[in-house]
């Protein structure tokens, strides 16, 4: 190998895991093939912490299995210690992909040796479980870092958005211990983190408890919050919790503390008092705000939002939205568009009346806003509402291009209104907006996952009548769908077609074609078939034989399984189809034809017994019966017992 620790080096290891673990870890797993790629690379001299970090990062930081694997496997091999250096990148790999188990592991053990991380690595740690809402562990890290005065070092955002971030989740009191930390250590609060929590905690707490929070903040000296926000925030936590003198006494409060109520905190105070018929003060309320109120300013509540937002505070942006749009206060196009698309995640009905004050304003959704509004109502299952909105936007001429059409037929399709998304094709053709070729594909699928063949093969007609020849896609959606139900001369036919326009087939195509063909047990078919997959592309051979070999297997035909595997020779270094074939054998209780084909891979391929036995092994704890595999990796030591039997282990 190059230089220990060049890119070089780190690419190359990198690009032989990825490319082993496509062959023989779908799963996504690490298995004894990915040990067996590292070996043959020989870098187990040139290995160092360097190197494994710039393995990881960048190369494997979205392939977290395989980054906990090599480090793994790294720290298995003699002289290797791992440093901060390695720990870091597999924490960072590990933190993208959200593996919230594997971090927590992974910290026990830096502690335990004693590693000095980064502070930038736990900030990274910490808002990957905010996002995936993995906050007590997340506070779990912090209470750790305050024993180790790092607090300061995690920085002001960090804070903000664990103190947020706990609070929203309802764990106001360890959120409160977060802000007794901060301001301790003198973090800078943010309008974010502060004004979740007093939000939140406005609910539960004694005014004088909640002004104490809001003079706490305002002494300590570090703080940037907006202090309208704050005071409408607080109302409204008031109000929500029927605290309605508590929320008329304080407008005053706050006004004392440079936390001036703007319309929007009179107006809640007001329809809370409205809603129980206590006009007199109602008149008080509106007699303040005459008189004290200010305007809100919109730019400060919209950059409030989308700050929610994007720390994915979604009932609070709701919250928050529907104060602004029910008081009809300012708010931009943009804020609504980001309120729509987000809030129909968790409150379709919210995201409505967003929309429903945004088309008012006689203003329209942008598509990618109406793309998630559309993808949320489907997810909900609200089929109803969300032909509601494509109506409303007919109305207001929003469909005018093919990329806005296609999205109501996708979305139409999802919702199983695969017949009305065939009238919108009709429609396109009659605005003169010709459909694209993805436009059928989407109404083609649909059809299919409805079974509803023959629309789909009247579609197929009527695509090539309007010129359109079909790609690999629509191929494979017919091929897939016609193989499934046994029409498999339909998907041959379509196969032989796909040639004729020079389309090449792919691993789906094979597979789907492959599986079809075993089902009905037309094996000769099966294998002219795979052949072919040969003759166009080795990988695409490789990656398909095990799925070939398993569909072989289940339809009882093991000794033609056999046959076949061992008629390629080594021409496909494929040995996880062999031990696929070894694993059914073994449950059929076909023994001495296991042992048969034992001994015919010897004959060609003696290397491959090794990796063989070592899965077998591997495979025993999960074997209904272990008994055949134990006997089968027992006659592989005895075949090739200088490099296959060394070292095993049987439990």
């Amino acid at each position: 190998m190059k230089a220990a620790c060049s890119p070089e080096a780190a690419a190359a290891i990198s690009r032989a895991l990825i490319s082993a673990s496509a062959r023989f870890a779908p799963s996504r797993s690490w298995n004894s093939s990915l040990d067996q790629t590292l070996h043959r690379l020989g870098c187990r001299g040139s290995l160092t912490p360097s190197l494994v970090a710039r393995v990881i990062d960048p190369f494997l930081i979205h392939h977290h299995w395989l980054a906990l694997g090599f480090f793994n496997w790294a720290v298995q091999q003699p002289n290797f210690t791992p440093t901060s250096e390695a720990y870091q990148s597999l924490l960072k790999s590990l933190s993208v992909s959200r593996q919230f188990g594997a971090v927590s592991s992974l910290l026990k053990q830096v502690k335990a040796r004693k590693v000095d991380l980064e502070p930038s690595v736990y900030r990274s740690v910490i808002a990957s479980q905010i996002i995936g809402r993995q906050v007590r562990s997340a506070f779990g890290i912090f209470v750790e870092l305050c024993g180790l005065n790092l607090v300061e070092k995690l920085g002001d955002r960090t804070c903000n958005s664990l103190m947020a971030a706990l609070a929203s989740d309802g764990q106001v009191d360890c959120a409160l211990k977060v802000f007794d930390e901060m301001c301790v250590r003198s973090v800078r609060f943010r309008t974010l983190g502060f004004g979740v929590l007093i939000w939140r905690y406005s609910a539960k707490a004694e005014m004088h408890h909640i002004l104490d929070l809001l003079d706490r903040v305002r002494s300590s000296g570090k703080s940037d919050i907006n202090g309208s926000i704050i005071a409408s925030l607080i109302v409204q936590g008031l109000c929500r919790a029927s605290k309605l003198p508590d929320a008329f006494s304080i407008l005053e409060e706050l006004r004392a503390r440079d936390c001036k109520p703007d319309f929007m905190a009179y107006r809640e105070v007001v329809e809370a008092f409205r809603a129980v018929n206590d006009v007199v003060e109602v008149m008080k309320v509106n007699k303040m705000k005459r008189k004290l109120g200010v305007a809100p300013r919109s730019s400060d509540y919209n950059e409030f939002i989308f700050e929610l937002i994007s720390e994915r505070k979604l009932l609070e942006a709701k919250d928050l939205g529907e104060m602004i749009v029910k008081g009809n206060f300012p708010i931009s196009n943009e804020a609504l568009n980001a309120l729509i698309g987000s809030v129909a995640a968790i409150d379709p009905a919210s995201a409505i009346l967003f929309f429903n004050f945004l088309i008012a304003n006689k203003t329209l959704p942008t598509l990618l806003t109406v793309t998630n509004l559309s993808n949320n109502l489907c997810k909900h299952g609200k089929t109803d509402e969300l032909l509601e909105v494509f109506e409303v936007l007919k109305t207001h001429h929003f469909f005018e291009s093919t990329e806005s059409y296609n999205v109501m037929v996708l979305y139409m399709c999802k919702a199983g209104k695969v017949r009305e998304a065939y009238g919108v094709l009709q429609e396109m053709k009659r605005e003169g907006l010709g459909p694209e070729l993805e436009t059928y594909n989407i109404i083609m699928d649909a059809c299919c996952r409805e079974d509803m063949i023959r629309p789909a093969k009247k579609l197929w007609d009527e695509m090539f009548a309007s010129g359109f020849c079909g790609d690999l896609k629509t191929y494979n959606i017919l091929i897939n769908k016609f193989s499934e139900i046994g029409e498999i001369e339909e998907a041959q036919q379509l196969f032989n077609h796909m040639s004729l326009r020079n389309v090449a087939p792919d691993i789906t195509t094979y597979s789907a074609l492959l599986t079809g063909l075993c089902q009905l047990k037309n094996i000769d078919m099966a294998i002219d078939i795979f052949r072919k997959s040969v003759e166009q592309d080795m990988l695409i051979a490789e990656t398909i034989l095990r799925t070939f070999i398993q569909g072989l297997c289940k339809e009882g035909f093991l000794l033609a399984a056999s046959k076949f595997l061992l008629s390629l020779k080594d021409s496909l270094n494929n040995w996880d189809s062999h031990v696929t074939l070894l694993r059914y054998l073994a449950d059929a209780g076909e023994v001495p034809l296991a042992i048969k084909h034992i001994k015919g891979i010897r004959e060609f391929s003696p290397a491959m017994l090794k990796p063989i036995s070592s899965e077998l092994s591997g495979s025993l704890s999960s074997a209904p019966n272990p008994n055949p595999i134990i006997h089968l990796v027992q006659v592989i030591q005895e075949a090739c017992p200088a490099s296959a039997g060394r070292n095993m282990v049987f439990l």
